[in-house]
């Protein structure tokens, strides 16, 4: 490149972690939109029926852990997930604040509709299991080292 001419946006992006997951996430969403838009599901949506075919009766709190999504983000994905008939809300028998999500029998049958979705994914991704293993908990452990520094940065701010 001769000097003084700027980088190309591509070049001025290539060392930004950062971006390379952004634009990873856009890749992800391009393989798995058509594929959940045949379930009629967006991909949060998604995810809590995934947790809720390997667990019925979640709690909502148990839920948001699992996904890291605040109630208000996760409270109107539940409620559409209930308009569409695919889970029931149900307050707790002992603890009426404790709120629990269970699969309708239309949620459960959309199991068996959603089993190709993660097989799709993996051909998409041409990697095999050990390897996508491993390249999941890199990215588990750079996630975790993340949220640590920021928990550091809004406490000493």
């Amino acid at each position: 490149m001769m000097e003084g001419m700027p980088k190309k946006q591509d070049d001025a992006l290539a060392d930004f972690l950062c971006f390379s997951v952004y634009s990873l996430n856009h890749a992800f969403n391009r393989v798995y939109r058509p594929l959940l838009d045949g379930l009629d599901l967006t991909y949060p949506q998604y995810l809590v029926m995934q947790l809720l075919w390997a667990q019925d009766g979640r709690s909502v709190k148990e839920i948001g852990k699992e996904l890291r999504l605040e109630s208000n983000t996760l409270t109107p994905l539940l409620k559409r997930l209930q308009a569409t008939g695919l889970i029931d809300r149900r307050r707790g028998k002992s603890d009426e604040r404790v709120v629990r999500i269970f699969l309708t029998g239309s949620g459960e049958a959309l199991h068996a509709r959603a089993a190709d979705v993660q097989s799709c994914l993996a051909a998409a991704i041409g990697l095999d299991t050990g390897e996508l293993s491993r390249l999941s908990q890199v990215l588990d452990d750079l996630r975790d080292r993340l949220i640590g520094e920021a928990e550091k940065l809004t406490t000493d701010a």
